[in-house]
């Protein structure tokens, strides 16, 4: 007897859900994973990274602009994986934050992509950003500049 298999645009919801679910909970973990294993009835995906790429190392010190000359007080917002950065949580929505905003430690920034896991990019400083050094879209090293901030007192 053939064994059904469920439509296509089923299994893509399955695979969407389960996506979701993963990411919201790999970016709560305190600390970087370096394997993931995910289980859905019969089917098992497994990764493992050499490296932790999929969230962000523990917060370090702000590290000073040597690459930004309009300011020698601009610190940076880095990338915390190699990926693609987005400024929006979505397609057409507003940046998470433009030139002139003002931002807090804490607060999500943007977005790197890595191996269709959506890492927030959360401020280390409370600062005025005065550049955002990527463009929609551009791929990203691990501790790139994405952001140059000049603190504000």
């Amino acid at each position: 007897m053939a064994e059904k298999t469920a439509p296509e645009h089923e299994l893509g919801a399955v695979l969407t859900t389960i996506e979701q679910h993963v990411t919201r909970m790999l970016t709560g973990l305190p600390n970087s994973p370096t394997a993931l294993r995910v289980r859905f009835g019969d089917v098992a995906v497994e990764t493992e990274w050499t490296a932790p790429v999929a969230a962000a190392p523990p917060p370090a010190a702000p590290v000073r602009s040597t690459d930004e000359p309009a300011d020698d007080r601009s610190l940076h917002v880095r990338a915390p994986s190699v990926g693609v950065f987005y400024r929006a949580p979505e397609p057409g929505a507003e940046p998470f934050v433009s030139e002139g905003d003002v931002i807090r430690p804490g607060q999500q920034v943007a977005i790197v992509e890595a191996m269709k896991l959506m890492i927030p990019v959360k401020s280390e400083v409370h600062g005025e950003v005065v550049a955002v050094l990527k463009a929609n879209g551009d791929p990203v090293e691990y501790d790139e500049p994405l952001l140059a901030v000049v603190p504000v007192d």
